[in-house]
């Protein structure tokens, strides 16, 4: 029953049968979506491959390796695995070591996927990680966008079990007797995560027992609405800036400055995706670029290693060097 109900969420990626990569850390959530998907494979409705980087960061994660591999073995699975030692990465430590660890994985999983031209990677996020990561980002400090959190399918990236708890997912595993590894560090009180998971978590359901389907509904309208203003934000952008040869794209200084603060700030976010810059989408970045765009005089100002955002008169570019 479990089964049919993600085979429902994700049924519009079935129709041409994908080859998908399974980000694999032998913990109970990704052994639970490896079986699924194992199922999808033995229905011939996807091809399936395998992943698991090594962190190296706990003794035991050699162990975390065989346990993958033998369980890719015993059902003739294909799989791959690296150890993030291995990964040519620029990665800056920001002191998060779970960010350094997200983005040392992605790399690793991107890899596989251009060489073994995968369609989807799939991750074993479920519906305790989505509130996770909503009061992760009201504590961080998070825009509209931030709080409409993980979707099902992000680009490449598919996350099909969104809408399954944790106790559906451990549930099925002790009743189908499936073995699962347990990573200690999950209950670490270090970790801002681990914290949310242990107390605020537990604290809403006590609240109200109903905390699960109103943060789904809840969820569903932030989305919508992040999705409208997301279209408003296009035309906006359109509006701004007028296609140029020699930098990209030109925008009117005018136009622009006559905007709202909110659309301000969703036109540059959409400015630079566009533009293709490597940018940190914090509140004081923002600021520093609409600080410069609003004073009188032209000039340029460095906002990145590689480009600068340059204004005369009444337009405004980005120069990359």
């Amino acid at each position: 029953m479990i089964f049919e109900k993600i085979k429902t969420d994700i049924k519009h990626i079935l129709t041409k049968k994908p080859k998908i990569l399974l980000g694999l850390s032998g913990g109970p959530d990704s052994v639970f979506l490896f079986h699924f998907l194992k199922k999808l494979q033995q229905e011939n409705k996807i091809e399936l491959i395998t992943a698991h980087l090594d962190h190296g960061w706990r003794k035991e994660s050699i162990e975390d390796v065989k346990f993958c591999s033998n369980l890719c073995k015993e059902d003739k699975i294909q799989y791959f695995t690296a150890h993030a030692n291995d990964l040519v990465s620029d990665f800056k430590f920001n002191g998060s070591k779970e960010e350094l660890g997200r983005k040392l994985r992605r790399t690793f999983l991107e890899k596989v996927t251009k060489e073994q031209n995968v369609d989807f990677i799939a991750l074993a996020h479920h519906l305790q990680d989505q509130q996770e990561t909503f009061f992760w980002r009201i504590i961080r400090g998070s825009t509209l966008s931030g709080l409409t959190c993980m979707k099902q399918l992000d680009n490449q990236y598919l996350r099909p079990l969104l809408n399954i708890s944790k106790t559906e997912i451990l549930n099925y595993l002790d009743q189908n007797k499936i073995k699962y590894l347990i990573d200690k560090t999950n209950t670490s009180d270090v970790y801002l995560r681990n914290r949310i998971r242990k107390y605020v978590l537990p604290a809403m359901q006590k609240c109200d027992e109903r905390f699960d389907q109103k943060f789904g509904s809840s969820l569903k309208h932030l989305q919508e609405e992040d999705n409208f203003l997301k279209s408003i934000t296009q035309q906006i952008f359109e509006q701004v800036f007028k296609h140029d040869k020699t930098f990209n794209f030109v925008g009117n200084l005018k136009t622009f400055q006559e905007l709202d603060i909110v659309l301000q700030k969703r036109t540059l976010m959409f400015w630079l995706i566009k533009e293709k810059i490597s940018f940190s989408p914090s509140e004081s970045y923002l600021n520093e670029i609409l600080r410069f765009l609003n004073t009188e005089n032209g000039g340029s100002h460095q906002l990145g290693q590689s480009w600068r955002l340059c204004k005369k008169k009444k337009q405004f570019w980005i120069e990359q060097e």
